[in-house]
């Protein structure tokens, strides 16, 4: 049994390998703004029995952009100097592509409690053209914030199953990293991790509507993150999903499809600062109130509604690869980049660590 799942641990690690080799640098300038895209995958939210480990490799493809004639209010946020910077430029192309690989680890401890840890690898690229502002090149890569989800299931039936769960984020991405050749910290939004300990409570809800055939399953979370140590605060979230898993052939039991709806809201960040108006005229800024203290930043927050269309392969029984697109229906990024349709797809391996074989 050892021996197994090792070979598929080595088959998972090269998976990852080829994920993140995929997070290479590119040709960049300055730009603002980073989501990442958000569906159900079953079998993270789940509770798997008591001994089971269960690791997804997810590779996460996230593009924003401005639309034509917007994105000129985004402000000039310096959490470094304690600078807000409201701005009405001309702006040409502003461009925000984030990229994920994940490896995630869903145990049982018992067959009703379970543990999550997701370990993200991430890659920011921007670029910008504003008005006559001389574009800077900008891309970051590296571990993320980990998160570790710890999980109840109130209901263990064979047909259903309700989960509750309290999840942390640990401030291990990088938060200080700068803009190239200079000095100045790169904004809070294009940042590998938020700068503080978050906390998410969540629910999953699956019942199977018509058994091994059609199953029908519900999310909701909601993330606090803490103002970090430069007084900024992203903006608490929201996610509710809700859809299907649907066998469309019963002699092909190994194909699956899932079509879910998803729903985020984002508050607006905030940070401590004073508060400037940039002329675009003469090239400076004029002081429209000289007093740091704690302000929303203008053109964050959000709300973003999704159509999620995706596949499921279980190829021999050895792993389930699968694949979903994420179709915006509804965007609102208040003047700010908005997402664009973004794509996932990965492998599922499970491995019985006690009380059985693989």
């Amino acid at each position: 049994m050892v021996r197994s799942i090792w070979s598929s641990v080595i088959a998972m690690s090269v998976a990852i390998e080829m994920m993140v080799a995929m997070l290479g640098p590119s040709p960049v300038e300055a730009s603002c703004g980073s989501v990442s895209c958000f569906v159900v995958i079953g079998s993270q939210q789940q509770v798997p029995m008591k001994g089971l480990l269960t690791v997804n490799a997810i590779y996460n493809y996230t593009p924003m952009e401005a639309p034509p004639g917007e994105g000129g209010r985004i402000p000039f946020a310096n959490q470094g100097d304690k600078t807000l910077t409201l701005a009405n430029l001309n702006v040409k192309r502003i461009e925000t592509l984030t990229r994920t690989a994940a490896l995630d680890l869903n145990y049982g401890l018992t067959d009703r409690l379970g543990i999550q840890v997701t370990l993200p690898y991430k890659a920011v690229d921007s670029d910008a053209q504003i008005g006559g502002l001389t574009p800077v090149p900008y891309d970051d890569k590296g571990l993320g914030d980990i998160r570790a989800t710890l999980k109840y299931n109130l209901l263990p039936t064979l047909r259903s199953m309700v989960v509750l769960g309290v999840g942390v984020d640990f401030p291990t991405g990088d938060y200080g990293q700068v803009v190239a050749g200079t000095d100045q910290l790169a904004e809070s939004t294009l940042q590998l991790g938020r700068g503080n300990f978050g906390v998410i409570p969540m629910m999953y809800q699956t019942y199977d509507l018509i058994p091994h055939r059609l199953n029908q399953f519900a999310m909701a979370s909601y993330r606090y993150t803490a103002k970090n140590s430069d007084g900024y605060k992203f903006g608490n979230e929201v996610n509710v999903s809700l859809g299907l898993n649907i066998i469309p052939l019963e002699r092909t039991p190994w194909l699956a499809v899932t079509q879910q709806f998803n729903f985020r809201w984002m508050q607006n960040d905030a940070m401590d600062a004073s508060l400037f108006l940039f002329n675009s005229n003469t090239g400076s800024s004029i002081v429209l109130d000289p007093e740091v203290k704690f302000r929303a930043v203008p053109t964050t927050g959000s709300t973003y509604v999704a159509y999620s269309p995706g596949i499921n392969l279980n190829l021999w029984n050895f792993a389930s690869f699968y694949f979903i697109a994420q179709i915006p229906i509804y965007r609102d990024f208040n003047g700010n980049l908005e997402q664009q349709i973004s794509y996932i797809f990965g492998v599922t391996k499970s491995f019985q660590i006690f009380g059985g074989a693989s």
